[in-house]
This record gives structure tokens, sequence and C-alpha cells, in this order.
């Protein structure tokens, strides 16, 4: 296996609006993110990935960008850009940016000037269609509610949006706009950043034709993913951009692959390197889905878990190589998801432990900000309380639709809605949180009293020391990061349990997700191993284990024990 920085790191995501404020606007900013670096540089993460800061009409939070080539005002100017920037490289960090590219804000000047006419030379940057009798092209649904389609008085036609009617989507089929996006990556790569993660990335290549979708059970929609993702020339697209972009830097890139299979992803993040460097799945993200997709409040089942990561552990082995997530911007806290919010000792147990869960895999881990703090979803008291266009538009849609009473919709928004991971950063117990002095764009959750920062980076058995822990564990033993993953126990519903194996070392992995005591027996020769990390203190090993609930180790023996 081909060894690469970016393997060997950990990266960390920051979502820029709601980690620092650092001029009262209630907004956060990227001078505050600069202000907050040394304790990124404390926690030992090696890379940092910003969301959206670009300039924007601000609908999908910076995800409908108006001008690739600047920073909104919220944020700050591009002098604070390469102040940021500068420092992060100081202090030995590097920057990835988001890419978002499938579509654009319909503020940005190539839409203003392809809704302008039909013959505007830029017209065919965009998707347009006529109606087909007396409706839209056809019956895809959009991510945030409703159709697909929007009609455009001035030139009589209907425009392809696949997220809101104010993000439409780039015609990647037209050379111009592929050389548009390459000449921006490679601004953005001679200004200093280290990588990209694409937004939405395997959406970008459509079936031609757009015929309509299928009608899944209780849809109001066709579903376009049969003719939107992994499309038929994608990977021809991604290749290109590599040549032209990619290959001329040393980069960290990701993308974002809806309806990733493992046979996708040995090709979107091949080894050979012709495309990305890794890319998100989301099997484990769709395990607690319904009938009415994401808004749904069932628990995960760990056997359903264990079987999803596991098959990408094996199928991805020395073919491609792993992200690890739990958490991100669209996803809700994973301590309230998976693990036990109850307590503050549960919180801090069962935040350990999947922690060491994950991070003991294959693959380059991913840490949301405020997940080494096990900050909680939020509190959400009414539906004004929100503030996700995919949240409300989804509110609007299955209530109106009588497909969900109003209660029952809320508190699915409660438990799966995107606002739940962008509740401002916790730094202290203080007002706000210590993140603005200023109202907030969004509550902060109450319980900062209890869950800061300020207070964990002080105590050494806080979630904050343990993912430092595991952060310096993965940069000390290379087992970590490129030893071989088996699966122990598949069928047993409280433990997570594997082993890691390299060049005569062993590393075995126990973790208890669950409240429930759990009995283990260790593998020959890992009684006598080198106990590296715990959730818990007092954790002894010995040849048969009660493990406590939430009770998670590693353990290492061979050559480097």
């Amino acid at each position: 296996m081909k060894k690469a920085w970016w393997k060997e790191s950990v990266v960390y995501q920051i979502y820029p609006r709601s980690f620092q404020d650092s001029n009262g606007d209630g907004m956060g900013d990227l001078p505050g993110i600069t202000a907050r670096l040394p304790y990124l540089r404390e926690l030992g993460v090696d890379v940092l990935w910003l969301s959206p800061f670009y300039k924007s009409p601000g609908k999908d939070n910076g995800y409908d960008i108006s001008d690739y080539r600047d920073i909104d005002p919220q944020f700050g100017t591009l002098a604070d850009f390469d102040v940021m920037l500068a420092e992060i490289h100081r202090l030995g960090m590097k920057l990835v940016i988001d890419l978002v590219v499938n579509h654009t804000s319909d503020q940005h000047p190539w839409f203003q000037a392809s809704r302008s006419s039909r013959d505007n030379p830029y017209r065919d940057y965009y998707i347009w269609r006529d109606g087909v009798d007396g409706g839209p092209p056809n019956n895809w649904g959009g991510c945030f509610s409703g159709s697909c389609w929007t009609y455009d008085d001035a030139t009589g036609q209907y425009y392809l949006h696949t997220f809101g009617d104010f993000q439409p989507e780039l015609n990647w089929e037209n050379p111009k706009v592929r050389q548009e996006v390459y000449d921006m990556m490679r601004w953005w790569c001679d200004r200093g950043v280290d990588g990209f993660r694409m937004d939405v990335i395997s959406f970008i290549s459509k079936t031609p034709g757009l015929p309509d979708g299928p009608v899944h059970p209780g849809a109001l929609y066709g579903d376009f993913g049969p003719y939107v993702i992994n499309g038929p020339r994608v990977h021809e697209f991604l290749q290109e951009m590599n040549r032209e972009v990619l290959s001329r830097y040393d980069l960290l890139t990701v993308g974002e692959c809806a309806g990733l299979t493992v046979d996708q992803a040995c090709l979107y993040a091949n080894e050979d390197g012709r495309e990305l460097t890794m890319a998100f799945q989301f099997e484990q993200s769709d395990l607690d889905n319904g009938e009415h997709g994401k808004w749904d409040t069932r628990k995960i089942r760990l056997t359903d878990l264990k079987a999803v990561l596991s098959r990408w552990q094996y199928g991805l082995e020395g073919k491609a190589w792993n992200s690890l997530y739990w958490c991100n911007h669209d996803q809700p806290r994973i301590v309230s998801r998976l693990g036990d919010d109850s307590t503050p000792i549960l919180r801090e147990r069962s935040a350990k432990a999947l922690a060491l869960c994950l991070h003991m895999m294959q693959g380059t881990p991913y840490i949301y900000q405020g997940e080494e703090l096990a900050m909680t979803n939020g509190r959400f008291d009414s539906l004004a309380d929100f503030r996700d266009v995919e949240s409300l538009n989804a509110y609007r849609e299955m209530t109106e639709s009588g497909q969900m009473d109003p209660e029952r919709m809320l508190a699915c928004l409660r438990y799966k809605g995107r606002d739940n991971a962008r509740t401002p950063m916790q730094w202290t117990a203080g007002p706000n949180a210590g993140f603005t002095d200023g109202t907030p764009w969004i509550g902060v959750n109450e319980n900062c009293r209890d869950i800061n920062a300020a207070e964990q980076m002080g105590r050494p058995d806080s979630v904050y020391s343990f993912y430092k822990a595991l952060i310096r564990l993965r940069h000390e033993h290379e087992i970590i990061v490129y030893g071989r993953f088996d699966l122990l126990l598949p069928e047993d519903e409280q433990l997570f349990a594997y082993t890691r194996e390299l060049e005569g070392e062993r590393l075995l992995a126990v973790c208890n997700l669950s409240g429930r005591e759990a009995s283990f027996t260790l593998p020959e020769g890992f009684e006598r191993g080198e106990l590296l990390i715990s959730s818990m203190a007092d954790t002894a090993l010995s040849g048969t284990m009660t493990l406590r609930p939430w009770e998670a180790f590693a353990v290492l023996c061979g050559d480097g024990a």
C-alpha cells in the first residue's frame, strides 16, 4: 500500500459561521478561526477543512456560491483568508476548502447572464429544458423538497436544480464550464490551499435525455438518483480535473459521493491516483432512515453498522482509501444519535467509546467541530428555532401533504435535522458559550454550561483529552494507519471488536457500544499486550473480561508492544 501524508492525517472540519465570531455580529468568521488555531494545534489535528466562506446569498449557508474567488463579507476578506492560511501553515497544519461546483447560486453572474436570453453565451452553462404537457421537463423531486425544475418567465424554459431553486445546476457537458472550474481551482491552489472537499461531486454527470425517475412508495416526485448519481461521464470529468489541476499539486481531495458503493469508491479514490484521494460514503448515515427517508427517529442497529463499516474496510483494502467520520455539518451529533447523552457520565463514556471505535480503523479520520467535546444535538422547542432550508421545506411538505403530523415531524427534525450540527461551538460556560458578544445567528445549546472547551482542556479524563490521545497514537503507530482490518463477533449487538495487523504487529480494538455489561474473551496473545488507550482509567486486561457500559479499549501486541 502506498504511503501518503493524507492517509496519516487527522482532519478537523470547521463550519465557519458557527465556530468563532470576532466582531460581535453573531456570525463566525475567518479572523475568529485564526484566533482559535492554537486550540486546534493543541488538539493535534493535521488538516483543517472549512465549509464554504465564499460570497453567497446564504440561502443554503454558503453552499449557494455567487463568487468563487471572493470571501463573503460576513466572514471577512481575502486578506483575512491569507492571514489565516499563513498561520495554519506556520503551526504545521494544512487547509482543505469546500469545492461546490455541481451548482452555483442563482445570483452568480454566470446564471444571471444565462437566464437573460436563450442565445446568451452563458445559456449553456446551465441545464435548460422546455416543459412537457404544461409542466416540468420530468418528474424529478429535489433534495430540498418540491420539483427539481423551476420555470423562468424571461425565456419560457425550466432550469434544473437538484437542491434549492436558488441553486441552478451547472452543465458539465459544456467544456467551457469545466475549464472555468479548473481555472478557479488552480487559483486557490496557487494561493496555497492544500486540497478540496468536493460537494456532491457524484452529481455532476447526468444521463442524456433526463428521463423520469421511479416514484417510490409515499413519494410525491420521481427519484433523480438513477440518472444523476454516479452518472455516465463522472469519472471522465474527474480524470480530466485530475490531469488539469489535481496532479499538479500535492493535495488531499475527498469527494462527497451520495449513492456510493464499494466498487464505485474504487474508481473515485483508486490507489492509482487518477481521480481523488478518498470519498465519503453515506451507507452508515442512512441506516436509521425510515419510510420517509431521513425523517425518522429510529435507532441504528449495531450489527447493521458493523456490516456496513467492515464491508468498506474489506472492500477498499489495497484498492482505495477510507474516509472515517461520525459527524459533519449535515449529520446530527453522534453522541445523541448512537451514544447516550442522558447523563454527563454516560455522554462522556459513550463519546469516548465511539471515538475509539472509529479512530482505530483504517482510513483518514474526520472530526467535526465540537465532536471532541461530545457536543450534543441542540434544543429546538419550536419550528421557529430551526434555520436550515432542508428542515423547513421538509416540514412544510410533509405536514401539508398529510404524510406526517406536526409534532411527529418536529421530533424527526430534532433528531436528524442538520441544525443539530450547526449550533455554535461551545468554548466556555459564559454568555453564548464564548462564541459571540452579539446575538448568535442560531441558538446556543444551553448545556454549554457543562460542555465546553475551557473545562475540558484542563481535565485529563475529558473527551477532549481522549481525542488528543487518539490523534497522538495514530501519529505514533503505523499499524493504526495502514494495518489490515478484521472484524470480530459480527452478530454481537453490543460489542464492536476488530483487529488490525501490520508487519508482525497486531492491534485489538474492543468497544462496548451499549448501556449494558458485555462479556469478551481476548484473542490469544493480547492478554500480555500493551494497553494503548481505554475509555476508563481502570481497565484491566484478562482472558475473559466483563466490559462495563460504554467501555472501550485498544491493545497492541507483537514487535511494537
